[in-house]
C-alpha cells in the first residue's frame, strides 16, 4: 500500500473584481464630484455679504441651519425607526458637527484672518495626502505608486490655482489650516463608516444641526461677532437682495454638498473621494469668473489641469482590482512551494 502525503491547498494571488464594484465606485465619483460643485458655490456667493456688512457667524448659522432643516426628514427616519438611536449614535453626530461642520470652518477662516487666503486654503486641502499618509501608518502598507504620484500632481496643481507667491509664514495661521485639514480628514473618515446603521443623510443632517446650534452659542455669548444686516449685494452689476444668495447656499449649495458627499464617500472610499474633493478649488474659481468678474490666470488653468490629472491617477489605482488568494487544484504528496 502507497502512502501519499497530505493534500496541500497552494493558494495564488489573482486579480478579481467585485461584481458591481466598479459602476459603484463610478457613481460614487459622479456625486462627489457634483458635491464639491454645489460646495464651491458658496464661497462667491457669501463673499459679498461679509464684505457688506454680515459676520461670518451669522452666515454660518443661516448656512448650516438651513440645511440641517432641509435633510431633517432623515434624521427623523432614523430615529423613528430605531428607538435608540440618538442614544446609539449620538456621539457621532456629536463630533461630526462639533469637528468636520463646524470646526472646520471656523479653523479655516480664524487662519484666513492671519495669513492670506491661497495659503489657508492649500493647507487645508493637504487633507487627502494626511489620509494617505494614515493609511500608510494604520496598515503598514506603503501606498501604490499611482497613488505617490497622483498626490505629488494634485498637491503641485493646486499650488498653481491658489498662487502662495509673496506669502508671509505665520505659524499660528499654519498651525489653524492644519486643524482644517484635520477636520476635513475626519469628514471623510467618519462619512466612509456610514451605512444602514447610522444613514449618510442622518449623520449629514444631525452634524449641520449641532454645527448650527454650537455657532449660535458661540455668537450669543460674544466669543464670534454676530452681525445680519438688511442689504443689498450685487453680482456683475446685478442687485439682488442679500438673503436671495444666502438661501441657495444654504438650502442648495450646502444641503447638496453634504448629502451627495456623504453618499459618495462610502462608494469610493475615503482616499479617492478626498482627492476628487480637490475639484472644489477650480468650481469655486469658475463661479467667482461668472459671479464676480475674478478673471483666473493662465497658470490656474494649468494647476486645474494638474489637480485633474492627479485625481485620475488616484482613480487608476481604486479601479485597480485588490489581491485575493484563490485556490488551485492540490499538489499530490510532497511540501507545498514556498512554504518550509
Amino acid at each position: 500500500m502507497t502512502q501519499t502525503a497530505p493534500l496541500a491547498v497552494v493558494a495564488i494571488p489573482t486579480r478579481t473584481a467585485e461584481p458591481g464594484a466598479a459602476r459603484r465606485r463610478t457613481v460614487g465619483v459622479t456625486m462627489a464630484v457634483v458635491s464639491a460643485l454645489a460646495f464651491s458655490s458658496s464661497g462667491p456667493l457669501v463673499k459679498p455679504l461679509l464684505e457688506a456688512g454680515w459676520s461670518l457667524s451669522a452666515a454660518l448659522i443661516v448656512r448650516m441651519g438651513l440645511a440641517a432643516l432641509v435633510l431633517s426628514p432623515a434624521l427623523v427616519r432614523a430615529v423613528l425607526r430605531e428607538r435608540g438611536f440618538l442614544r446609539r449614535h449620538g456621539l457621532a453626530l456629536l463630533a461630526f458637527g462639533l469637528i468636520p461642520v463646524a470646526g472646520c470652518q471656523l479653523l479655516f477662516f480664524s487662519a484666513m484672518q492671519r495669513m492670506p487666503v491661497a495659503v489657508a486654503l492649500l493647507i487645508q486641502y493637504l487633507a487627502p495626502v494626511f489620509l494617505v499618509a494614515f493609511v500608510w501608518l494604520r496598515t503598514r502598507r506603503a501606498p501604490s505608486r499611482l497613488v505617490v504620484a497622483g498626490s505629488a500632481v494634485a498637491i503641485a496643481g493646486l499650488v498653481l490655482v491658489v498662487d502662495i507667491s509673496g506669502a508671509r509664514f505665520d505659524l499660528l495661521g499654519t498651525l489653524l489650516a492644519l486643524g482644517a485639514a484635520l477636520c476635513v480628514c475626519v469628514y471623510f473618515v467618519m462619512s466612509e463608516r456610514t451605512g444602514d446603521d447610522l444613514p449618510p443623510l442622518a449623520l449629514a443632517s444631525g452634524g449641520l444641526l449641532v454645527g448650527a446650534v454650537f455657532t449660535a452659542v458661540l455668537a450669543a455669548i460674544g466669543v464670534l461677532p454676530f452681525s445680519a444686516p438688511d442689504i443689498t449685494v450685487a453680482f456683475r452689476g446685478v442687485e439682488v437682495p442679500g438673503w436671495l444668495p444666502l438661501l441657495w447656499v444654504g438650502a442648495v449649495g450646502t444641503t447638496v454638498g453634504y448629502a451627495l458627499g456623504v453618499m459618495a464617500v462610502p462608494r469610493t472610499g475615503s482616499r479617492l473621494a478626498s482627492f476628487v474633493g480637490l475639484s472644489e478649488v477650480l468650481f469655486a474659481l469658475m463661479f467667482a469668473w461668472l459671479l464676480l468678474a475674478e478673471t483666473p490666470a493662465p497658470i490656474q488653468f494649468l494647476g486645474g489641469g494638474l489637480i485633474l490629472a492627479g485625481v485620475v491617477l488616484v482613480r487608476l489605482d481604486a479601479d485597480a482590482p485588490p489581491e485575493v488568494t484563490a485556490p488551485v487544484e492540490p499538489l499530490p504528496g510532497g511540501v507545498a512551494p514556498g512554504t518550509r
